[in-house]
């Protein structure tokens, strides 16, 4: 059965995440160095069937763009010219960082670990997924 992917896209770290293939639970796949990201799709969607990949569009509060929206939008159409049989959409990433260092505190997280960035990534990802899934399943 075919996943959904959840990427929380930024100019130097990826986070990433994927449904299980009933699409109930998302976790967390890792942090990557963003110049490695379409290598490790690509890798990925020969390994897994993925019916639908969601992305963090970075919003300020009053919905405008932020710095960050550019880039977001920027790596939409690569991966459309790269990917252009996998459907693609944004999902609101306001609070994404924020709610995943809080989770982060909640499930325990040692101080050190929780200040690897990296870490805020995957979770944010992960948050963002599940969302989803609680809202559209």
């Amino acid at each position: 059965m075919p996943r959904i992917l959840c990427i929380d896209y930024g100019a130097k770290r990826t986070g990433i995440a994927a449904t299980d293939p009933l699409k109930i639970i998302a976790t967390a796949l890792g942090t990557i160095d963003t110049k490695e990201l379409f290598p490790y799709l690509k890798a990925y969607f020969l390994k897994e069937t993925v019916e639908l990949v969601l992305v963090g569009e970075p919003k300020n509060l009053d919905d405008s763009d932020t710095h960050a929206t550019p880039l977001v939008r920027a790596f939409i159409k690569k991966f459309q010219k790269d990917f252009p049989a996998i459907p693609i959409q944004t999902v609101d990433e306001r609070y994404s960082s924020k709610m995943a260092s809080q989770a982060m505190v909640e499930m325990g997280m040692k101080k050190k670990d929780r200040q690897i960035k990296g870490n805020i990534d995957q979770v944010a990802a992960t948050m963002m997924l599940q969302e989803y899934l609680r809202t559209h399943g």
